[in-house]
């Protein structure tokens, strides 16, 4: 089914036409759903992940829509994969106007006592050295195409410690403050800095929490919104973040989680 053109209004505000938009994470679950709509708005999308196959299954399947889109493969775990990426992106489109950084890691689901070292160092290079790195790299092309807008997907958990998610929360807590830090400093050069903030998605990474009945029970049974969310109700948060609608928000956290924070 061909994709349905957006009205001018949305145009006016939301057009991604002739953007380049690299989103890590890409191939499933939420960063596939924002590859999705940013391609439907007029993106020229950047599908990445681990796999260069599953990469160019989603980019494959957004071009035969109607979308543009280019599968680069890049483990965000490897700083000379993530170069790779970004000088691959500017090869390809010339240049880049929009990162979500998506990609995220959570090898272990406990208390925090039982995360070993290795556990550790992993979850944080996924969930905040390479957003940094990979922010780093995309600087310049931003700064030089006039400015740009960077989206770390980060976690209620970066706000209040989620149960077994200990040091998974303290990397969220992490990447928060990264936002507001980048966001200070590149202001100045048209670069906007914002976070998503997303509470329980039911995703294939959040799969410990939701298949067991009692912990989705504890997640959801006193919310405002009682129940889980779902990728597409993330992903038109990205595309605000990513448009000219947001233009004036820099630094901030946008919460989606059902009122899980009140």
């Amino acid at each position: 089914m061909p994709m349905q053109p957006v009205s001018s209004t949305e145009n006016a505000l939301f057009d991604l036409t002739g953007k380049v938009a690299v989103i890590t994470g890409a191939s499933k679950g939420i960063g596939e759903d924002i590859a999705r709509l940013f391609a439907r708005f007029g993106a020229r999308v950047i599908v990445s992940s681990r796999k260069q196959d599953a990469c160019d299954q989603l980019a494959d399947d957004i071009k035969a829509q109607g979308g543009e889109a280019t599968g680069i493969a890049a483990h965000v775990g490897d700083v000379a994969q993530l170069q790779q990426l970004v000088e691959k992106t500017i090869a390809t489109y010339g240049g880049i106007d929009i990162l979500v950084n998506n990609a995220a890691s959570n090898p272990v689901f406990g208390p925090a006592l039982d995360c070993d070292g290795n556990a550790f160092d992993k979850i944080m290079q996924a969930n905040v050295k390479a957003p940094f790195e990979l922010s780093k790299l995309c600087y310049p092309s931003m700064k030089a195409r006039g400015g740009g807008s960077i989206i770390m997907m980060s976690s209620i958990a970066g706000h209040t410690p989620d149960p077994g998610l200990g040091i998974y929360s303290v990397s969220k807590a992490s990447l928060n403050m990264c936002t507001k830090v980048l966001a200070k400093e590149w202001g100045p050069d048209g670069i906007r800095v914002n976070a998503i903030c997303p509470g329980l998605i039911k995703t294939k990474f959040s799969q410990a929490l939701w298949q067991n009945e009692q912990i989705l029970e504890h997640f959801t049974q006193r919310l405002p919104i009682a129940r889980m969310g779902t990728t597409d109700e993330i992903s038109p948060l990205a595309l605000f973040l990513a448009s000219n609608a947001s233009s004036y928000s820099t630094g901030g956290f946008f919460y989606a989680d059902g009122g899980t924070t009140i």
